[in-house]
């Protein structure tokens, strides 16, 4: 195993930060596999409000709701931002092996805080499945798509069935899952909860080869916290975007309070929306094989590196490299996430 340091090459340095007066950025064609609970449709909403993102399909699994919940959501979500024209596909139902664990305690039995009780259903709904769609985009134009998974990765287990060089035929791939290193010694890292759902599909995804893989994990996503200014902020903007924004936020916090005592919440998926348009937010990563890790009661994706950048002590699975992200532009990005969720 290549002990490679935090300055290694990284999605930041390949894709440097456009000076004033430029051309525009170059717009990415992504598409989003996502278990659409509260974090999920923010970060749809952020990328519908990037110039220089197009979402280009959506594929659903279940994970922070049931998969048709997760369909709903994205329907909603479709509808506020203008992207029902958006081809969507209804996913797994479950991981590959045991039972989902839907998360139901954090983003409320309908993904969404329960906040609305009208049915709602994609207008361009695929034939095929999340997974049989996933490999048909990617077969059809090979690096043209960037995907980013921010649910169970289920489908992209089930996809690799199909296609097992589907990784190769994405530009990128960018993951909300894993927990980067091992932590310091004593340190007790938030639920993997992407990862714990479906080990044996992370398993066969870490493995995969591919293009570039990158990380953005509990340990950076963890500590990337939108605070009570910013809904405030995101209900002073008057409109619908910051309006929806603000009502599900508040509903997440209604979880998220009883872990600090404030009503704030980790922007998990949309951190990694962000850092597939603008990875030069990136401020430090390595790179190095990631192994899928249980003690019998967490499930996790971990660098097979210990905190202080030494070896596991057992014997890992040999793995390509992904790029596992260790630290990020906070400021930079919460304050494009809310100007974006603002509607403005």
């Amino acid at each position: 195993m290549t002990d490679a340091p935090a300055t290694a090459t990284t999605p930041a340095q390949a894709t440097p930060a456009p000076a004033t007066g430029t051309p525009a950025r170059e717009t990415r064609h992504i598409v989003v596999d996502t278990d659409t609970g509260i974090d999920d449709a923010l970060a749809l909403l952020y990328l519908a409000g990037r110039d220089d993102a197009e979402i280009s399909a959506i594929t659903s699994v279940y994970g922070n709701t049931p998969v048709e919940a997760a369909l709903t959501n994205i329907a909603r979500v479709q509808k506020l931002a203008g992207l029902e024209d958006v081809l969507v596909a209804r996913g797994a139902a479950g991981p590959i092996d045991g039972e989902p664990r839907i998360a139901g305690h954090v983003h409320g039995r309908d993904g969404l805080g329960d906040l609305w009780s009208d049915p709602i259903a994609p207008k361009n709904l695929s034939p095929l499945s999340s997974a049989e769609l996933l490999v048909e985009l990617g077969r059809s134009k090979p690096g043209y798509y960037d995907l980013l998974p921010v649910g169970p990765l289920t489908n992209l287990g089930l996809a690799l069935e199909i296609e097992p060089e589907l990784l190769t035929l994405y530009r990128s791939v960018v993951i909300m899952g894993g927990s980067g290193p091992f932590p310091p010694l004593g340190t007790v890292q938030m639920v993997d909860a992407n990862i714990h759902n479906d080990a044996e599909a992370a398993r066969r995804v870490f493995a995969a080869p591919r293009r570039q893989l990158v990380m953005v994990g509990v340990n950076v996503t963890a500590h990337t916290i939108v605070d009570e200014q910013a809904v405030q902020a995101l209900h002073r903007a008057g409109t619908e975007w910051g309006t929806f924004s603000a009502q599900v936020l508040e509903a997440y916090m209604d979880f998220y309070q009883y872990s600090w005592g404030r009503r704030v919440s980790p922007a998990h998926d949309g951190l990694a929306a962000a850092l597939l348009v603008h990875p030069e937010w990136i401020t430090s990563a390595t790179i190095g094989p990631v192994n899928i890790t249980s003690d019998g009661f967490a499930t996790r994706a971990h660098l097979m590196r210990t905190a202080t950048g030494l070896p596991v002590s057992w014997q890992s699975s040999p793995a390509p490299d992904t790029v596992v992200v260790l630290d990020v532009d906070r400021e930079a990005f919460l304050a494009d996430f809310v100007r974006v969720l603002s509607g403005h």
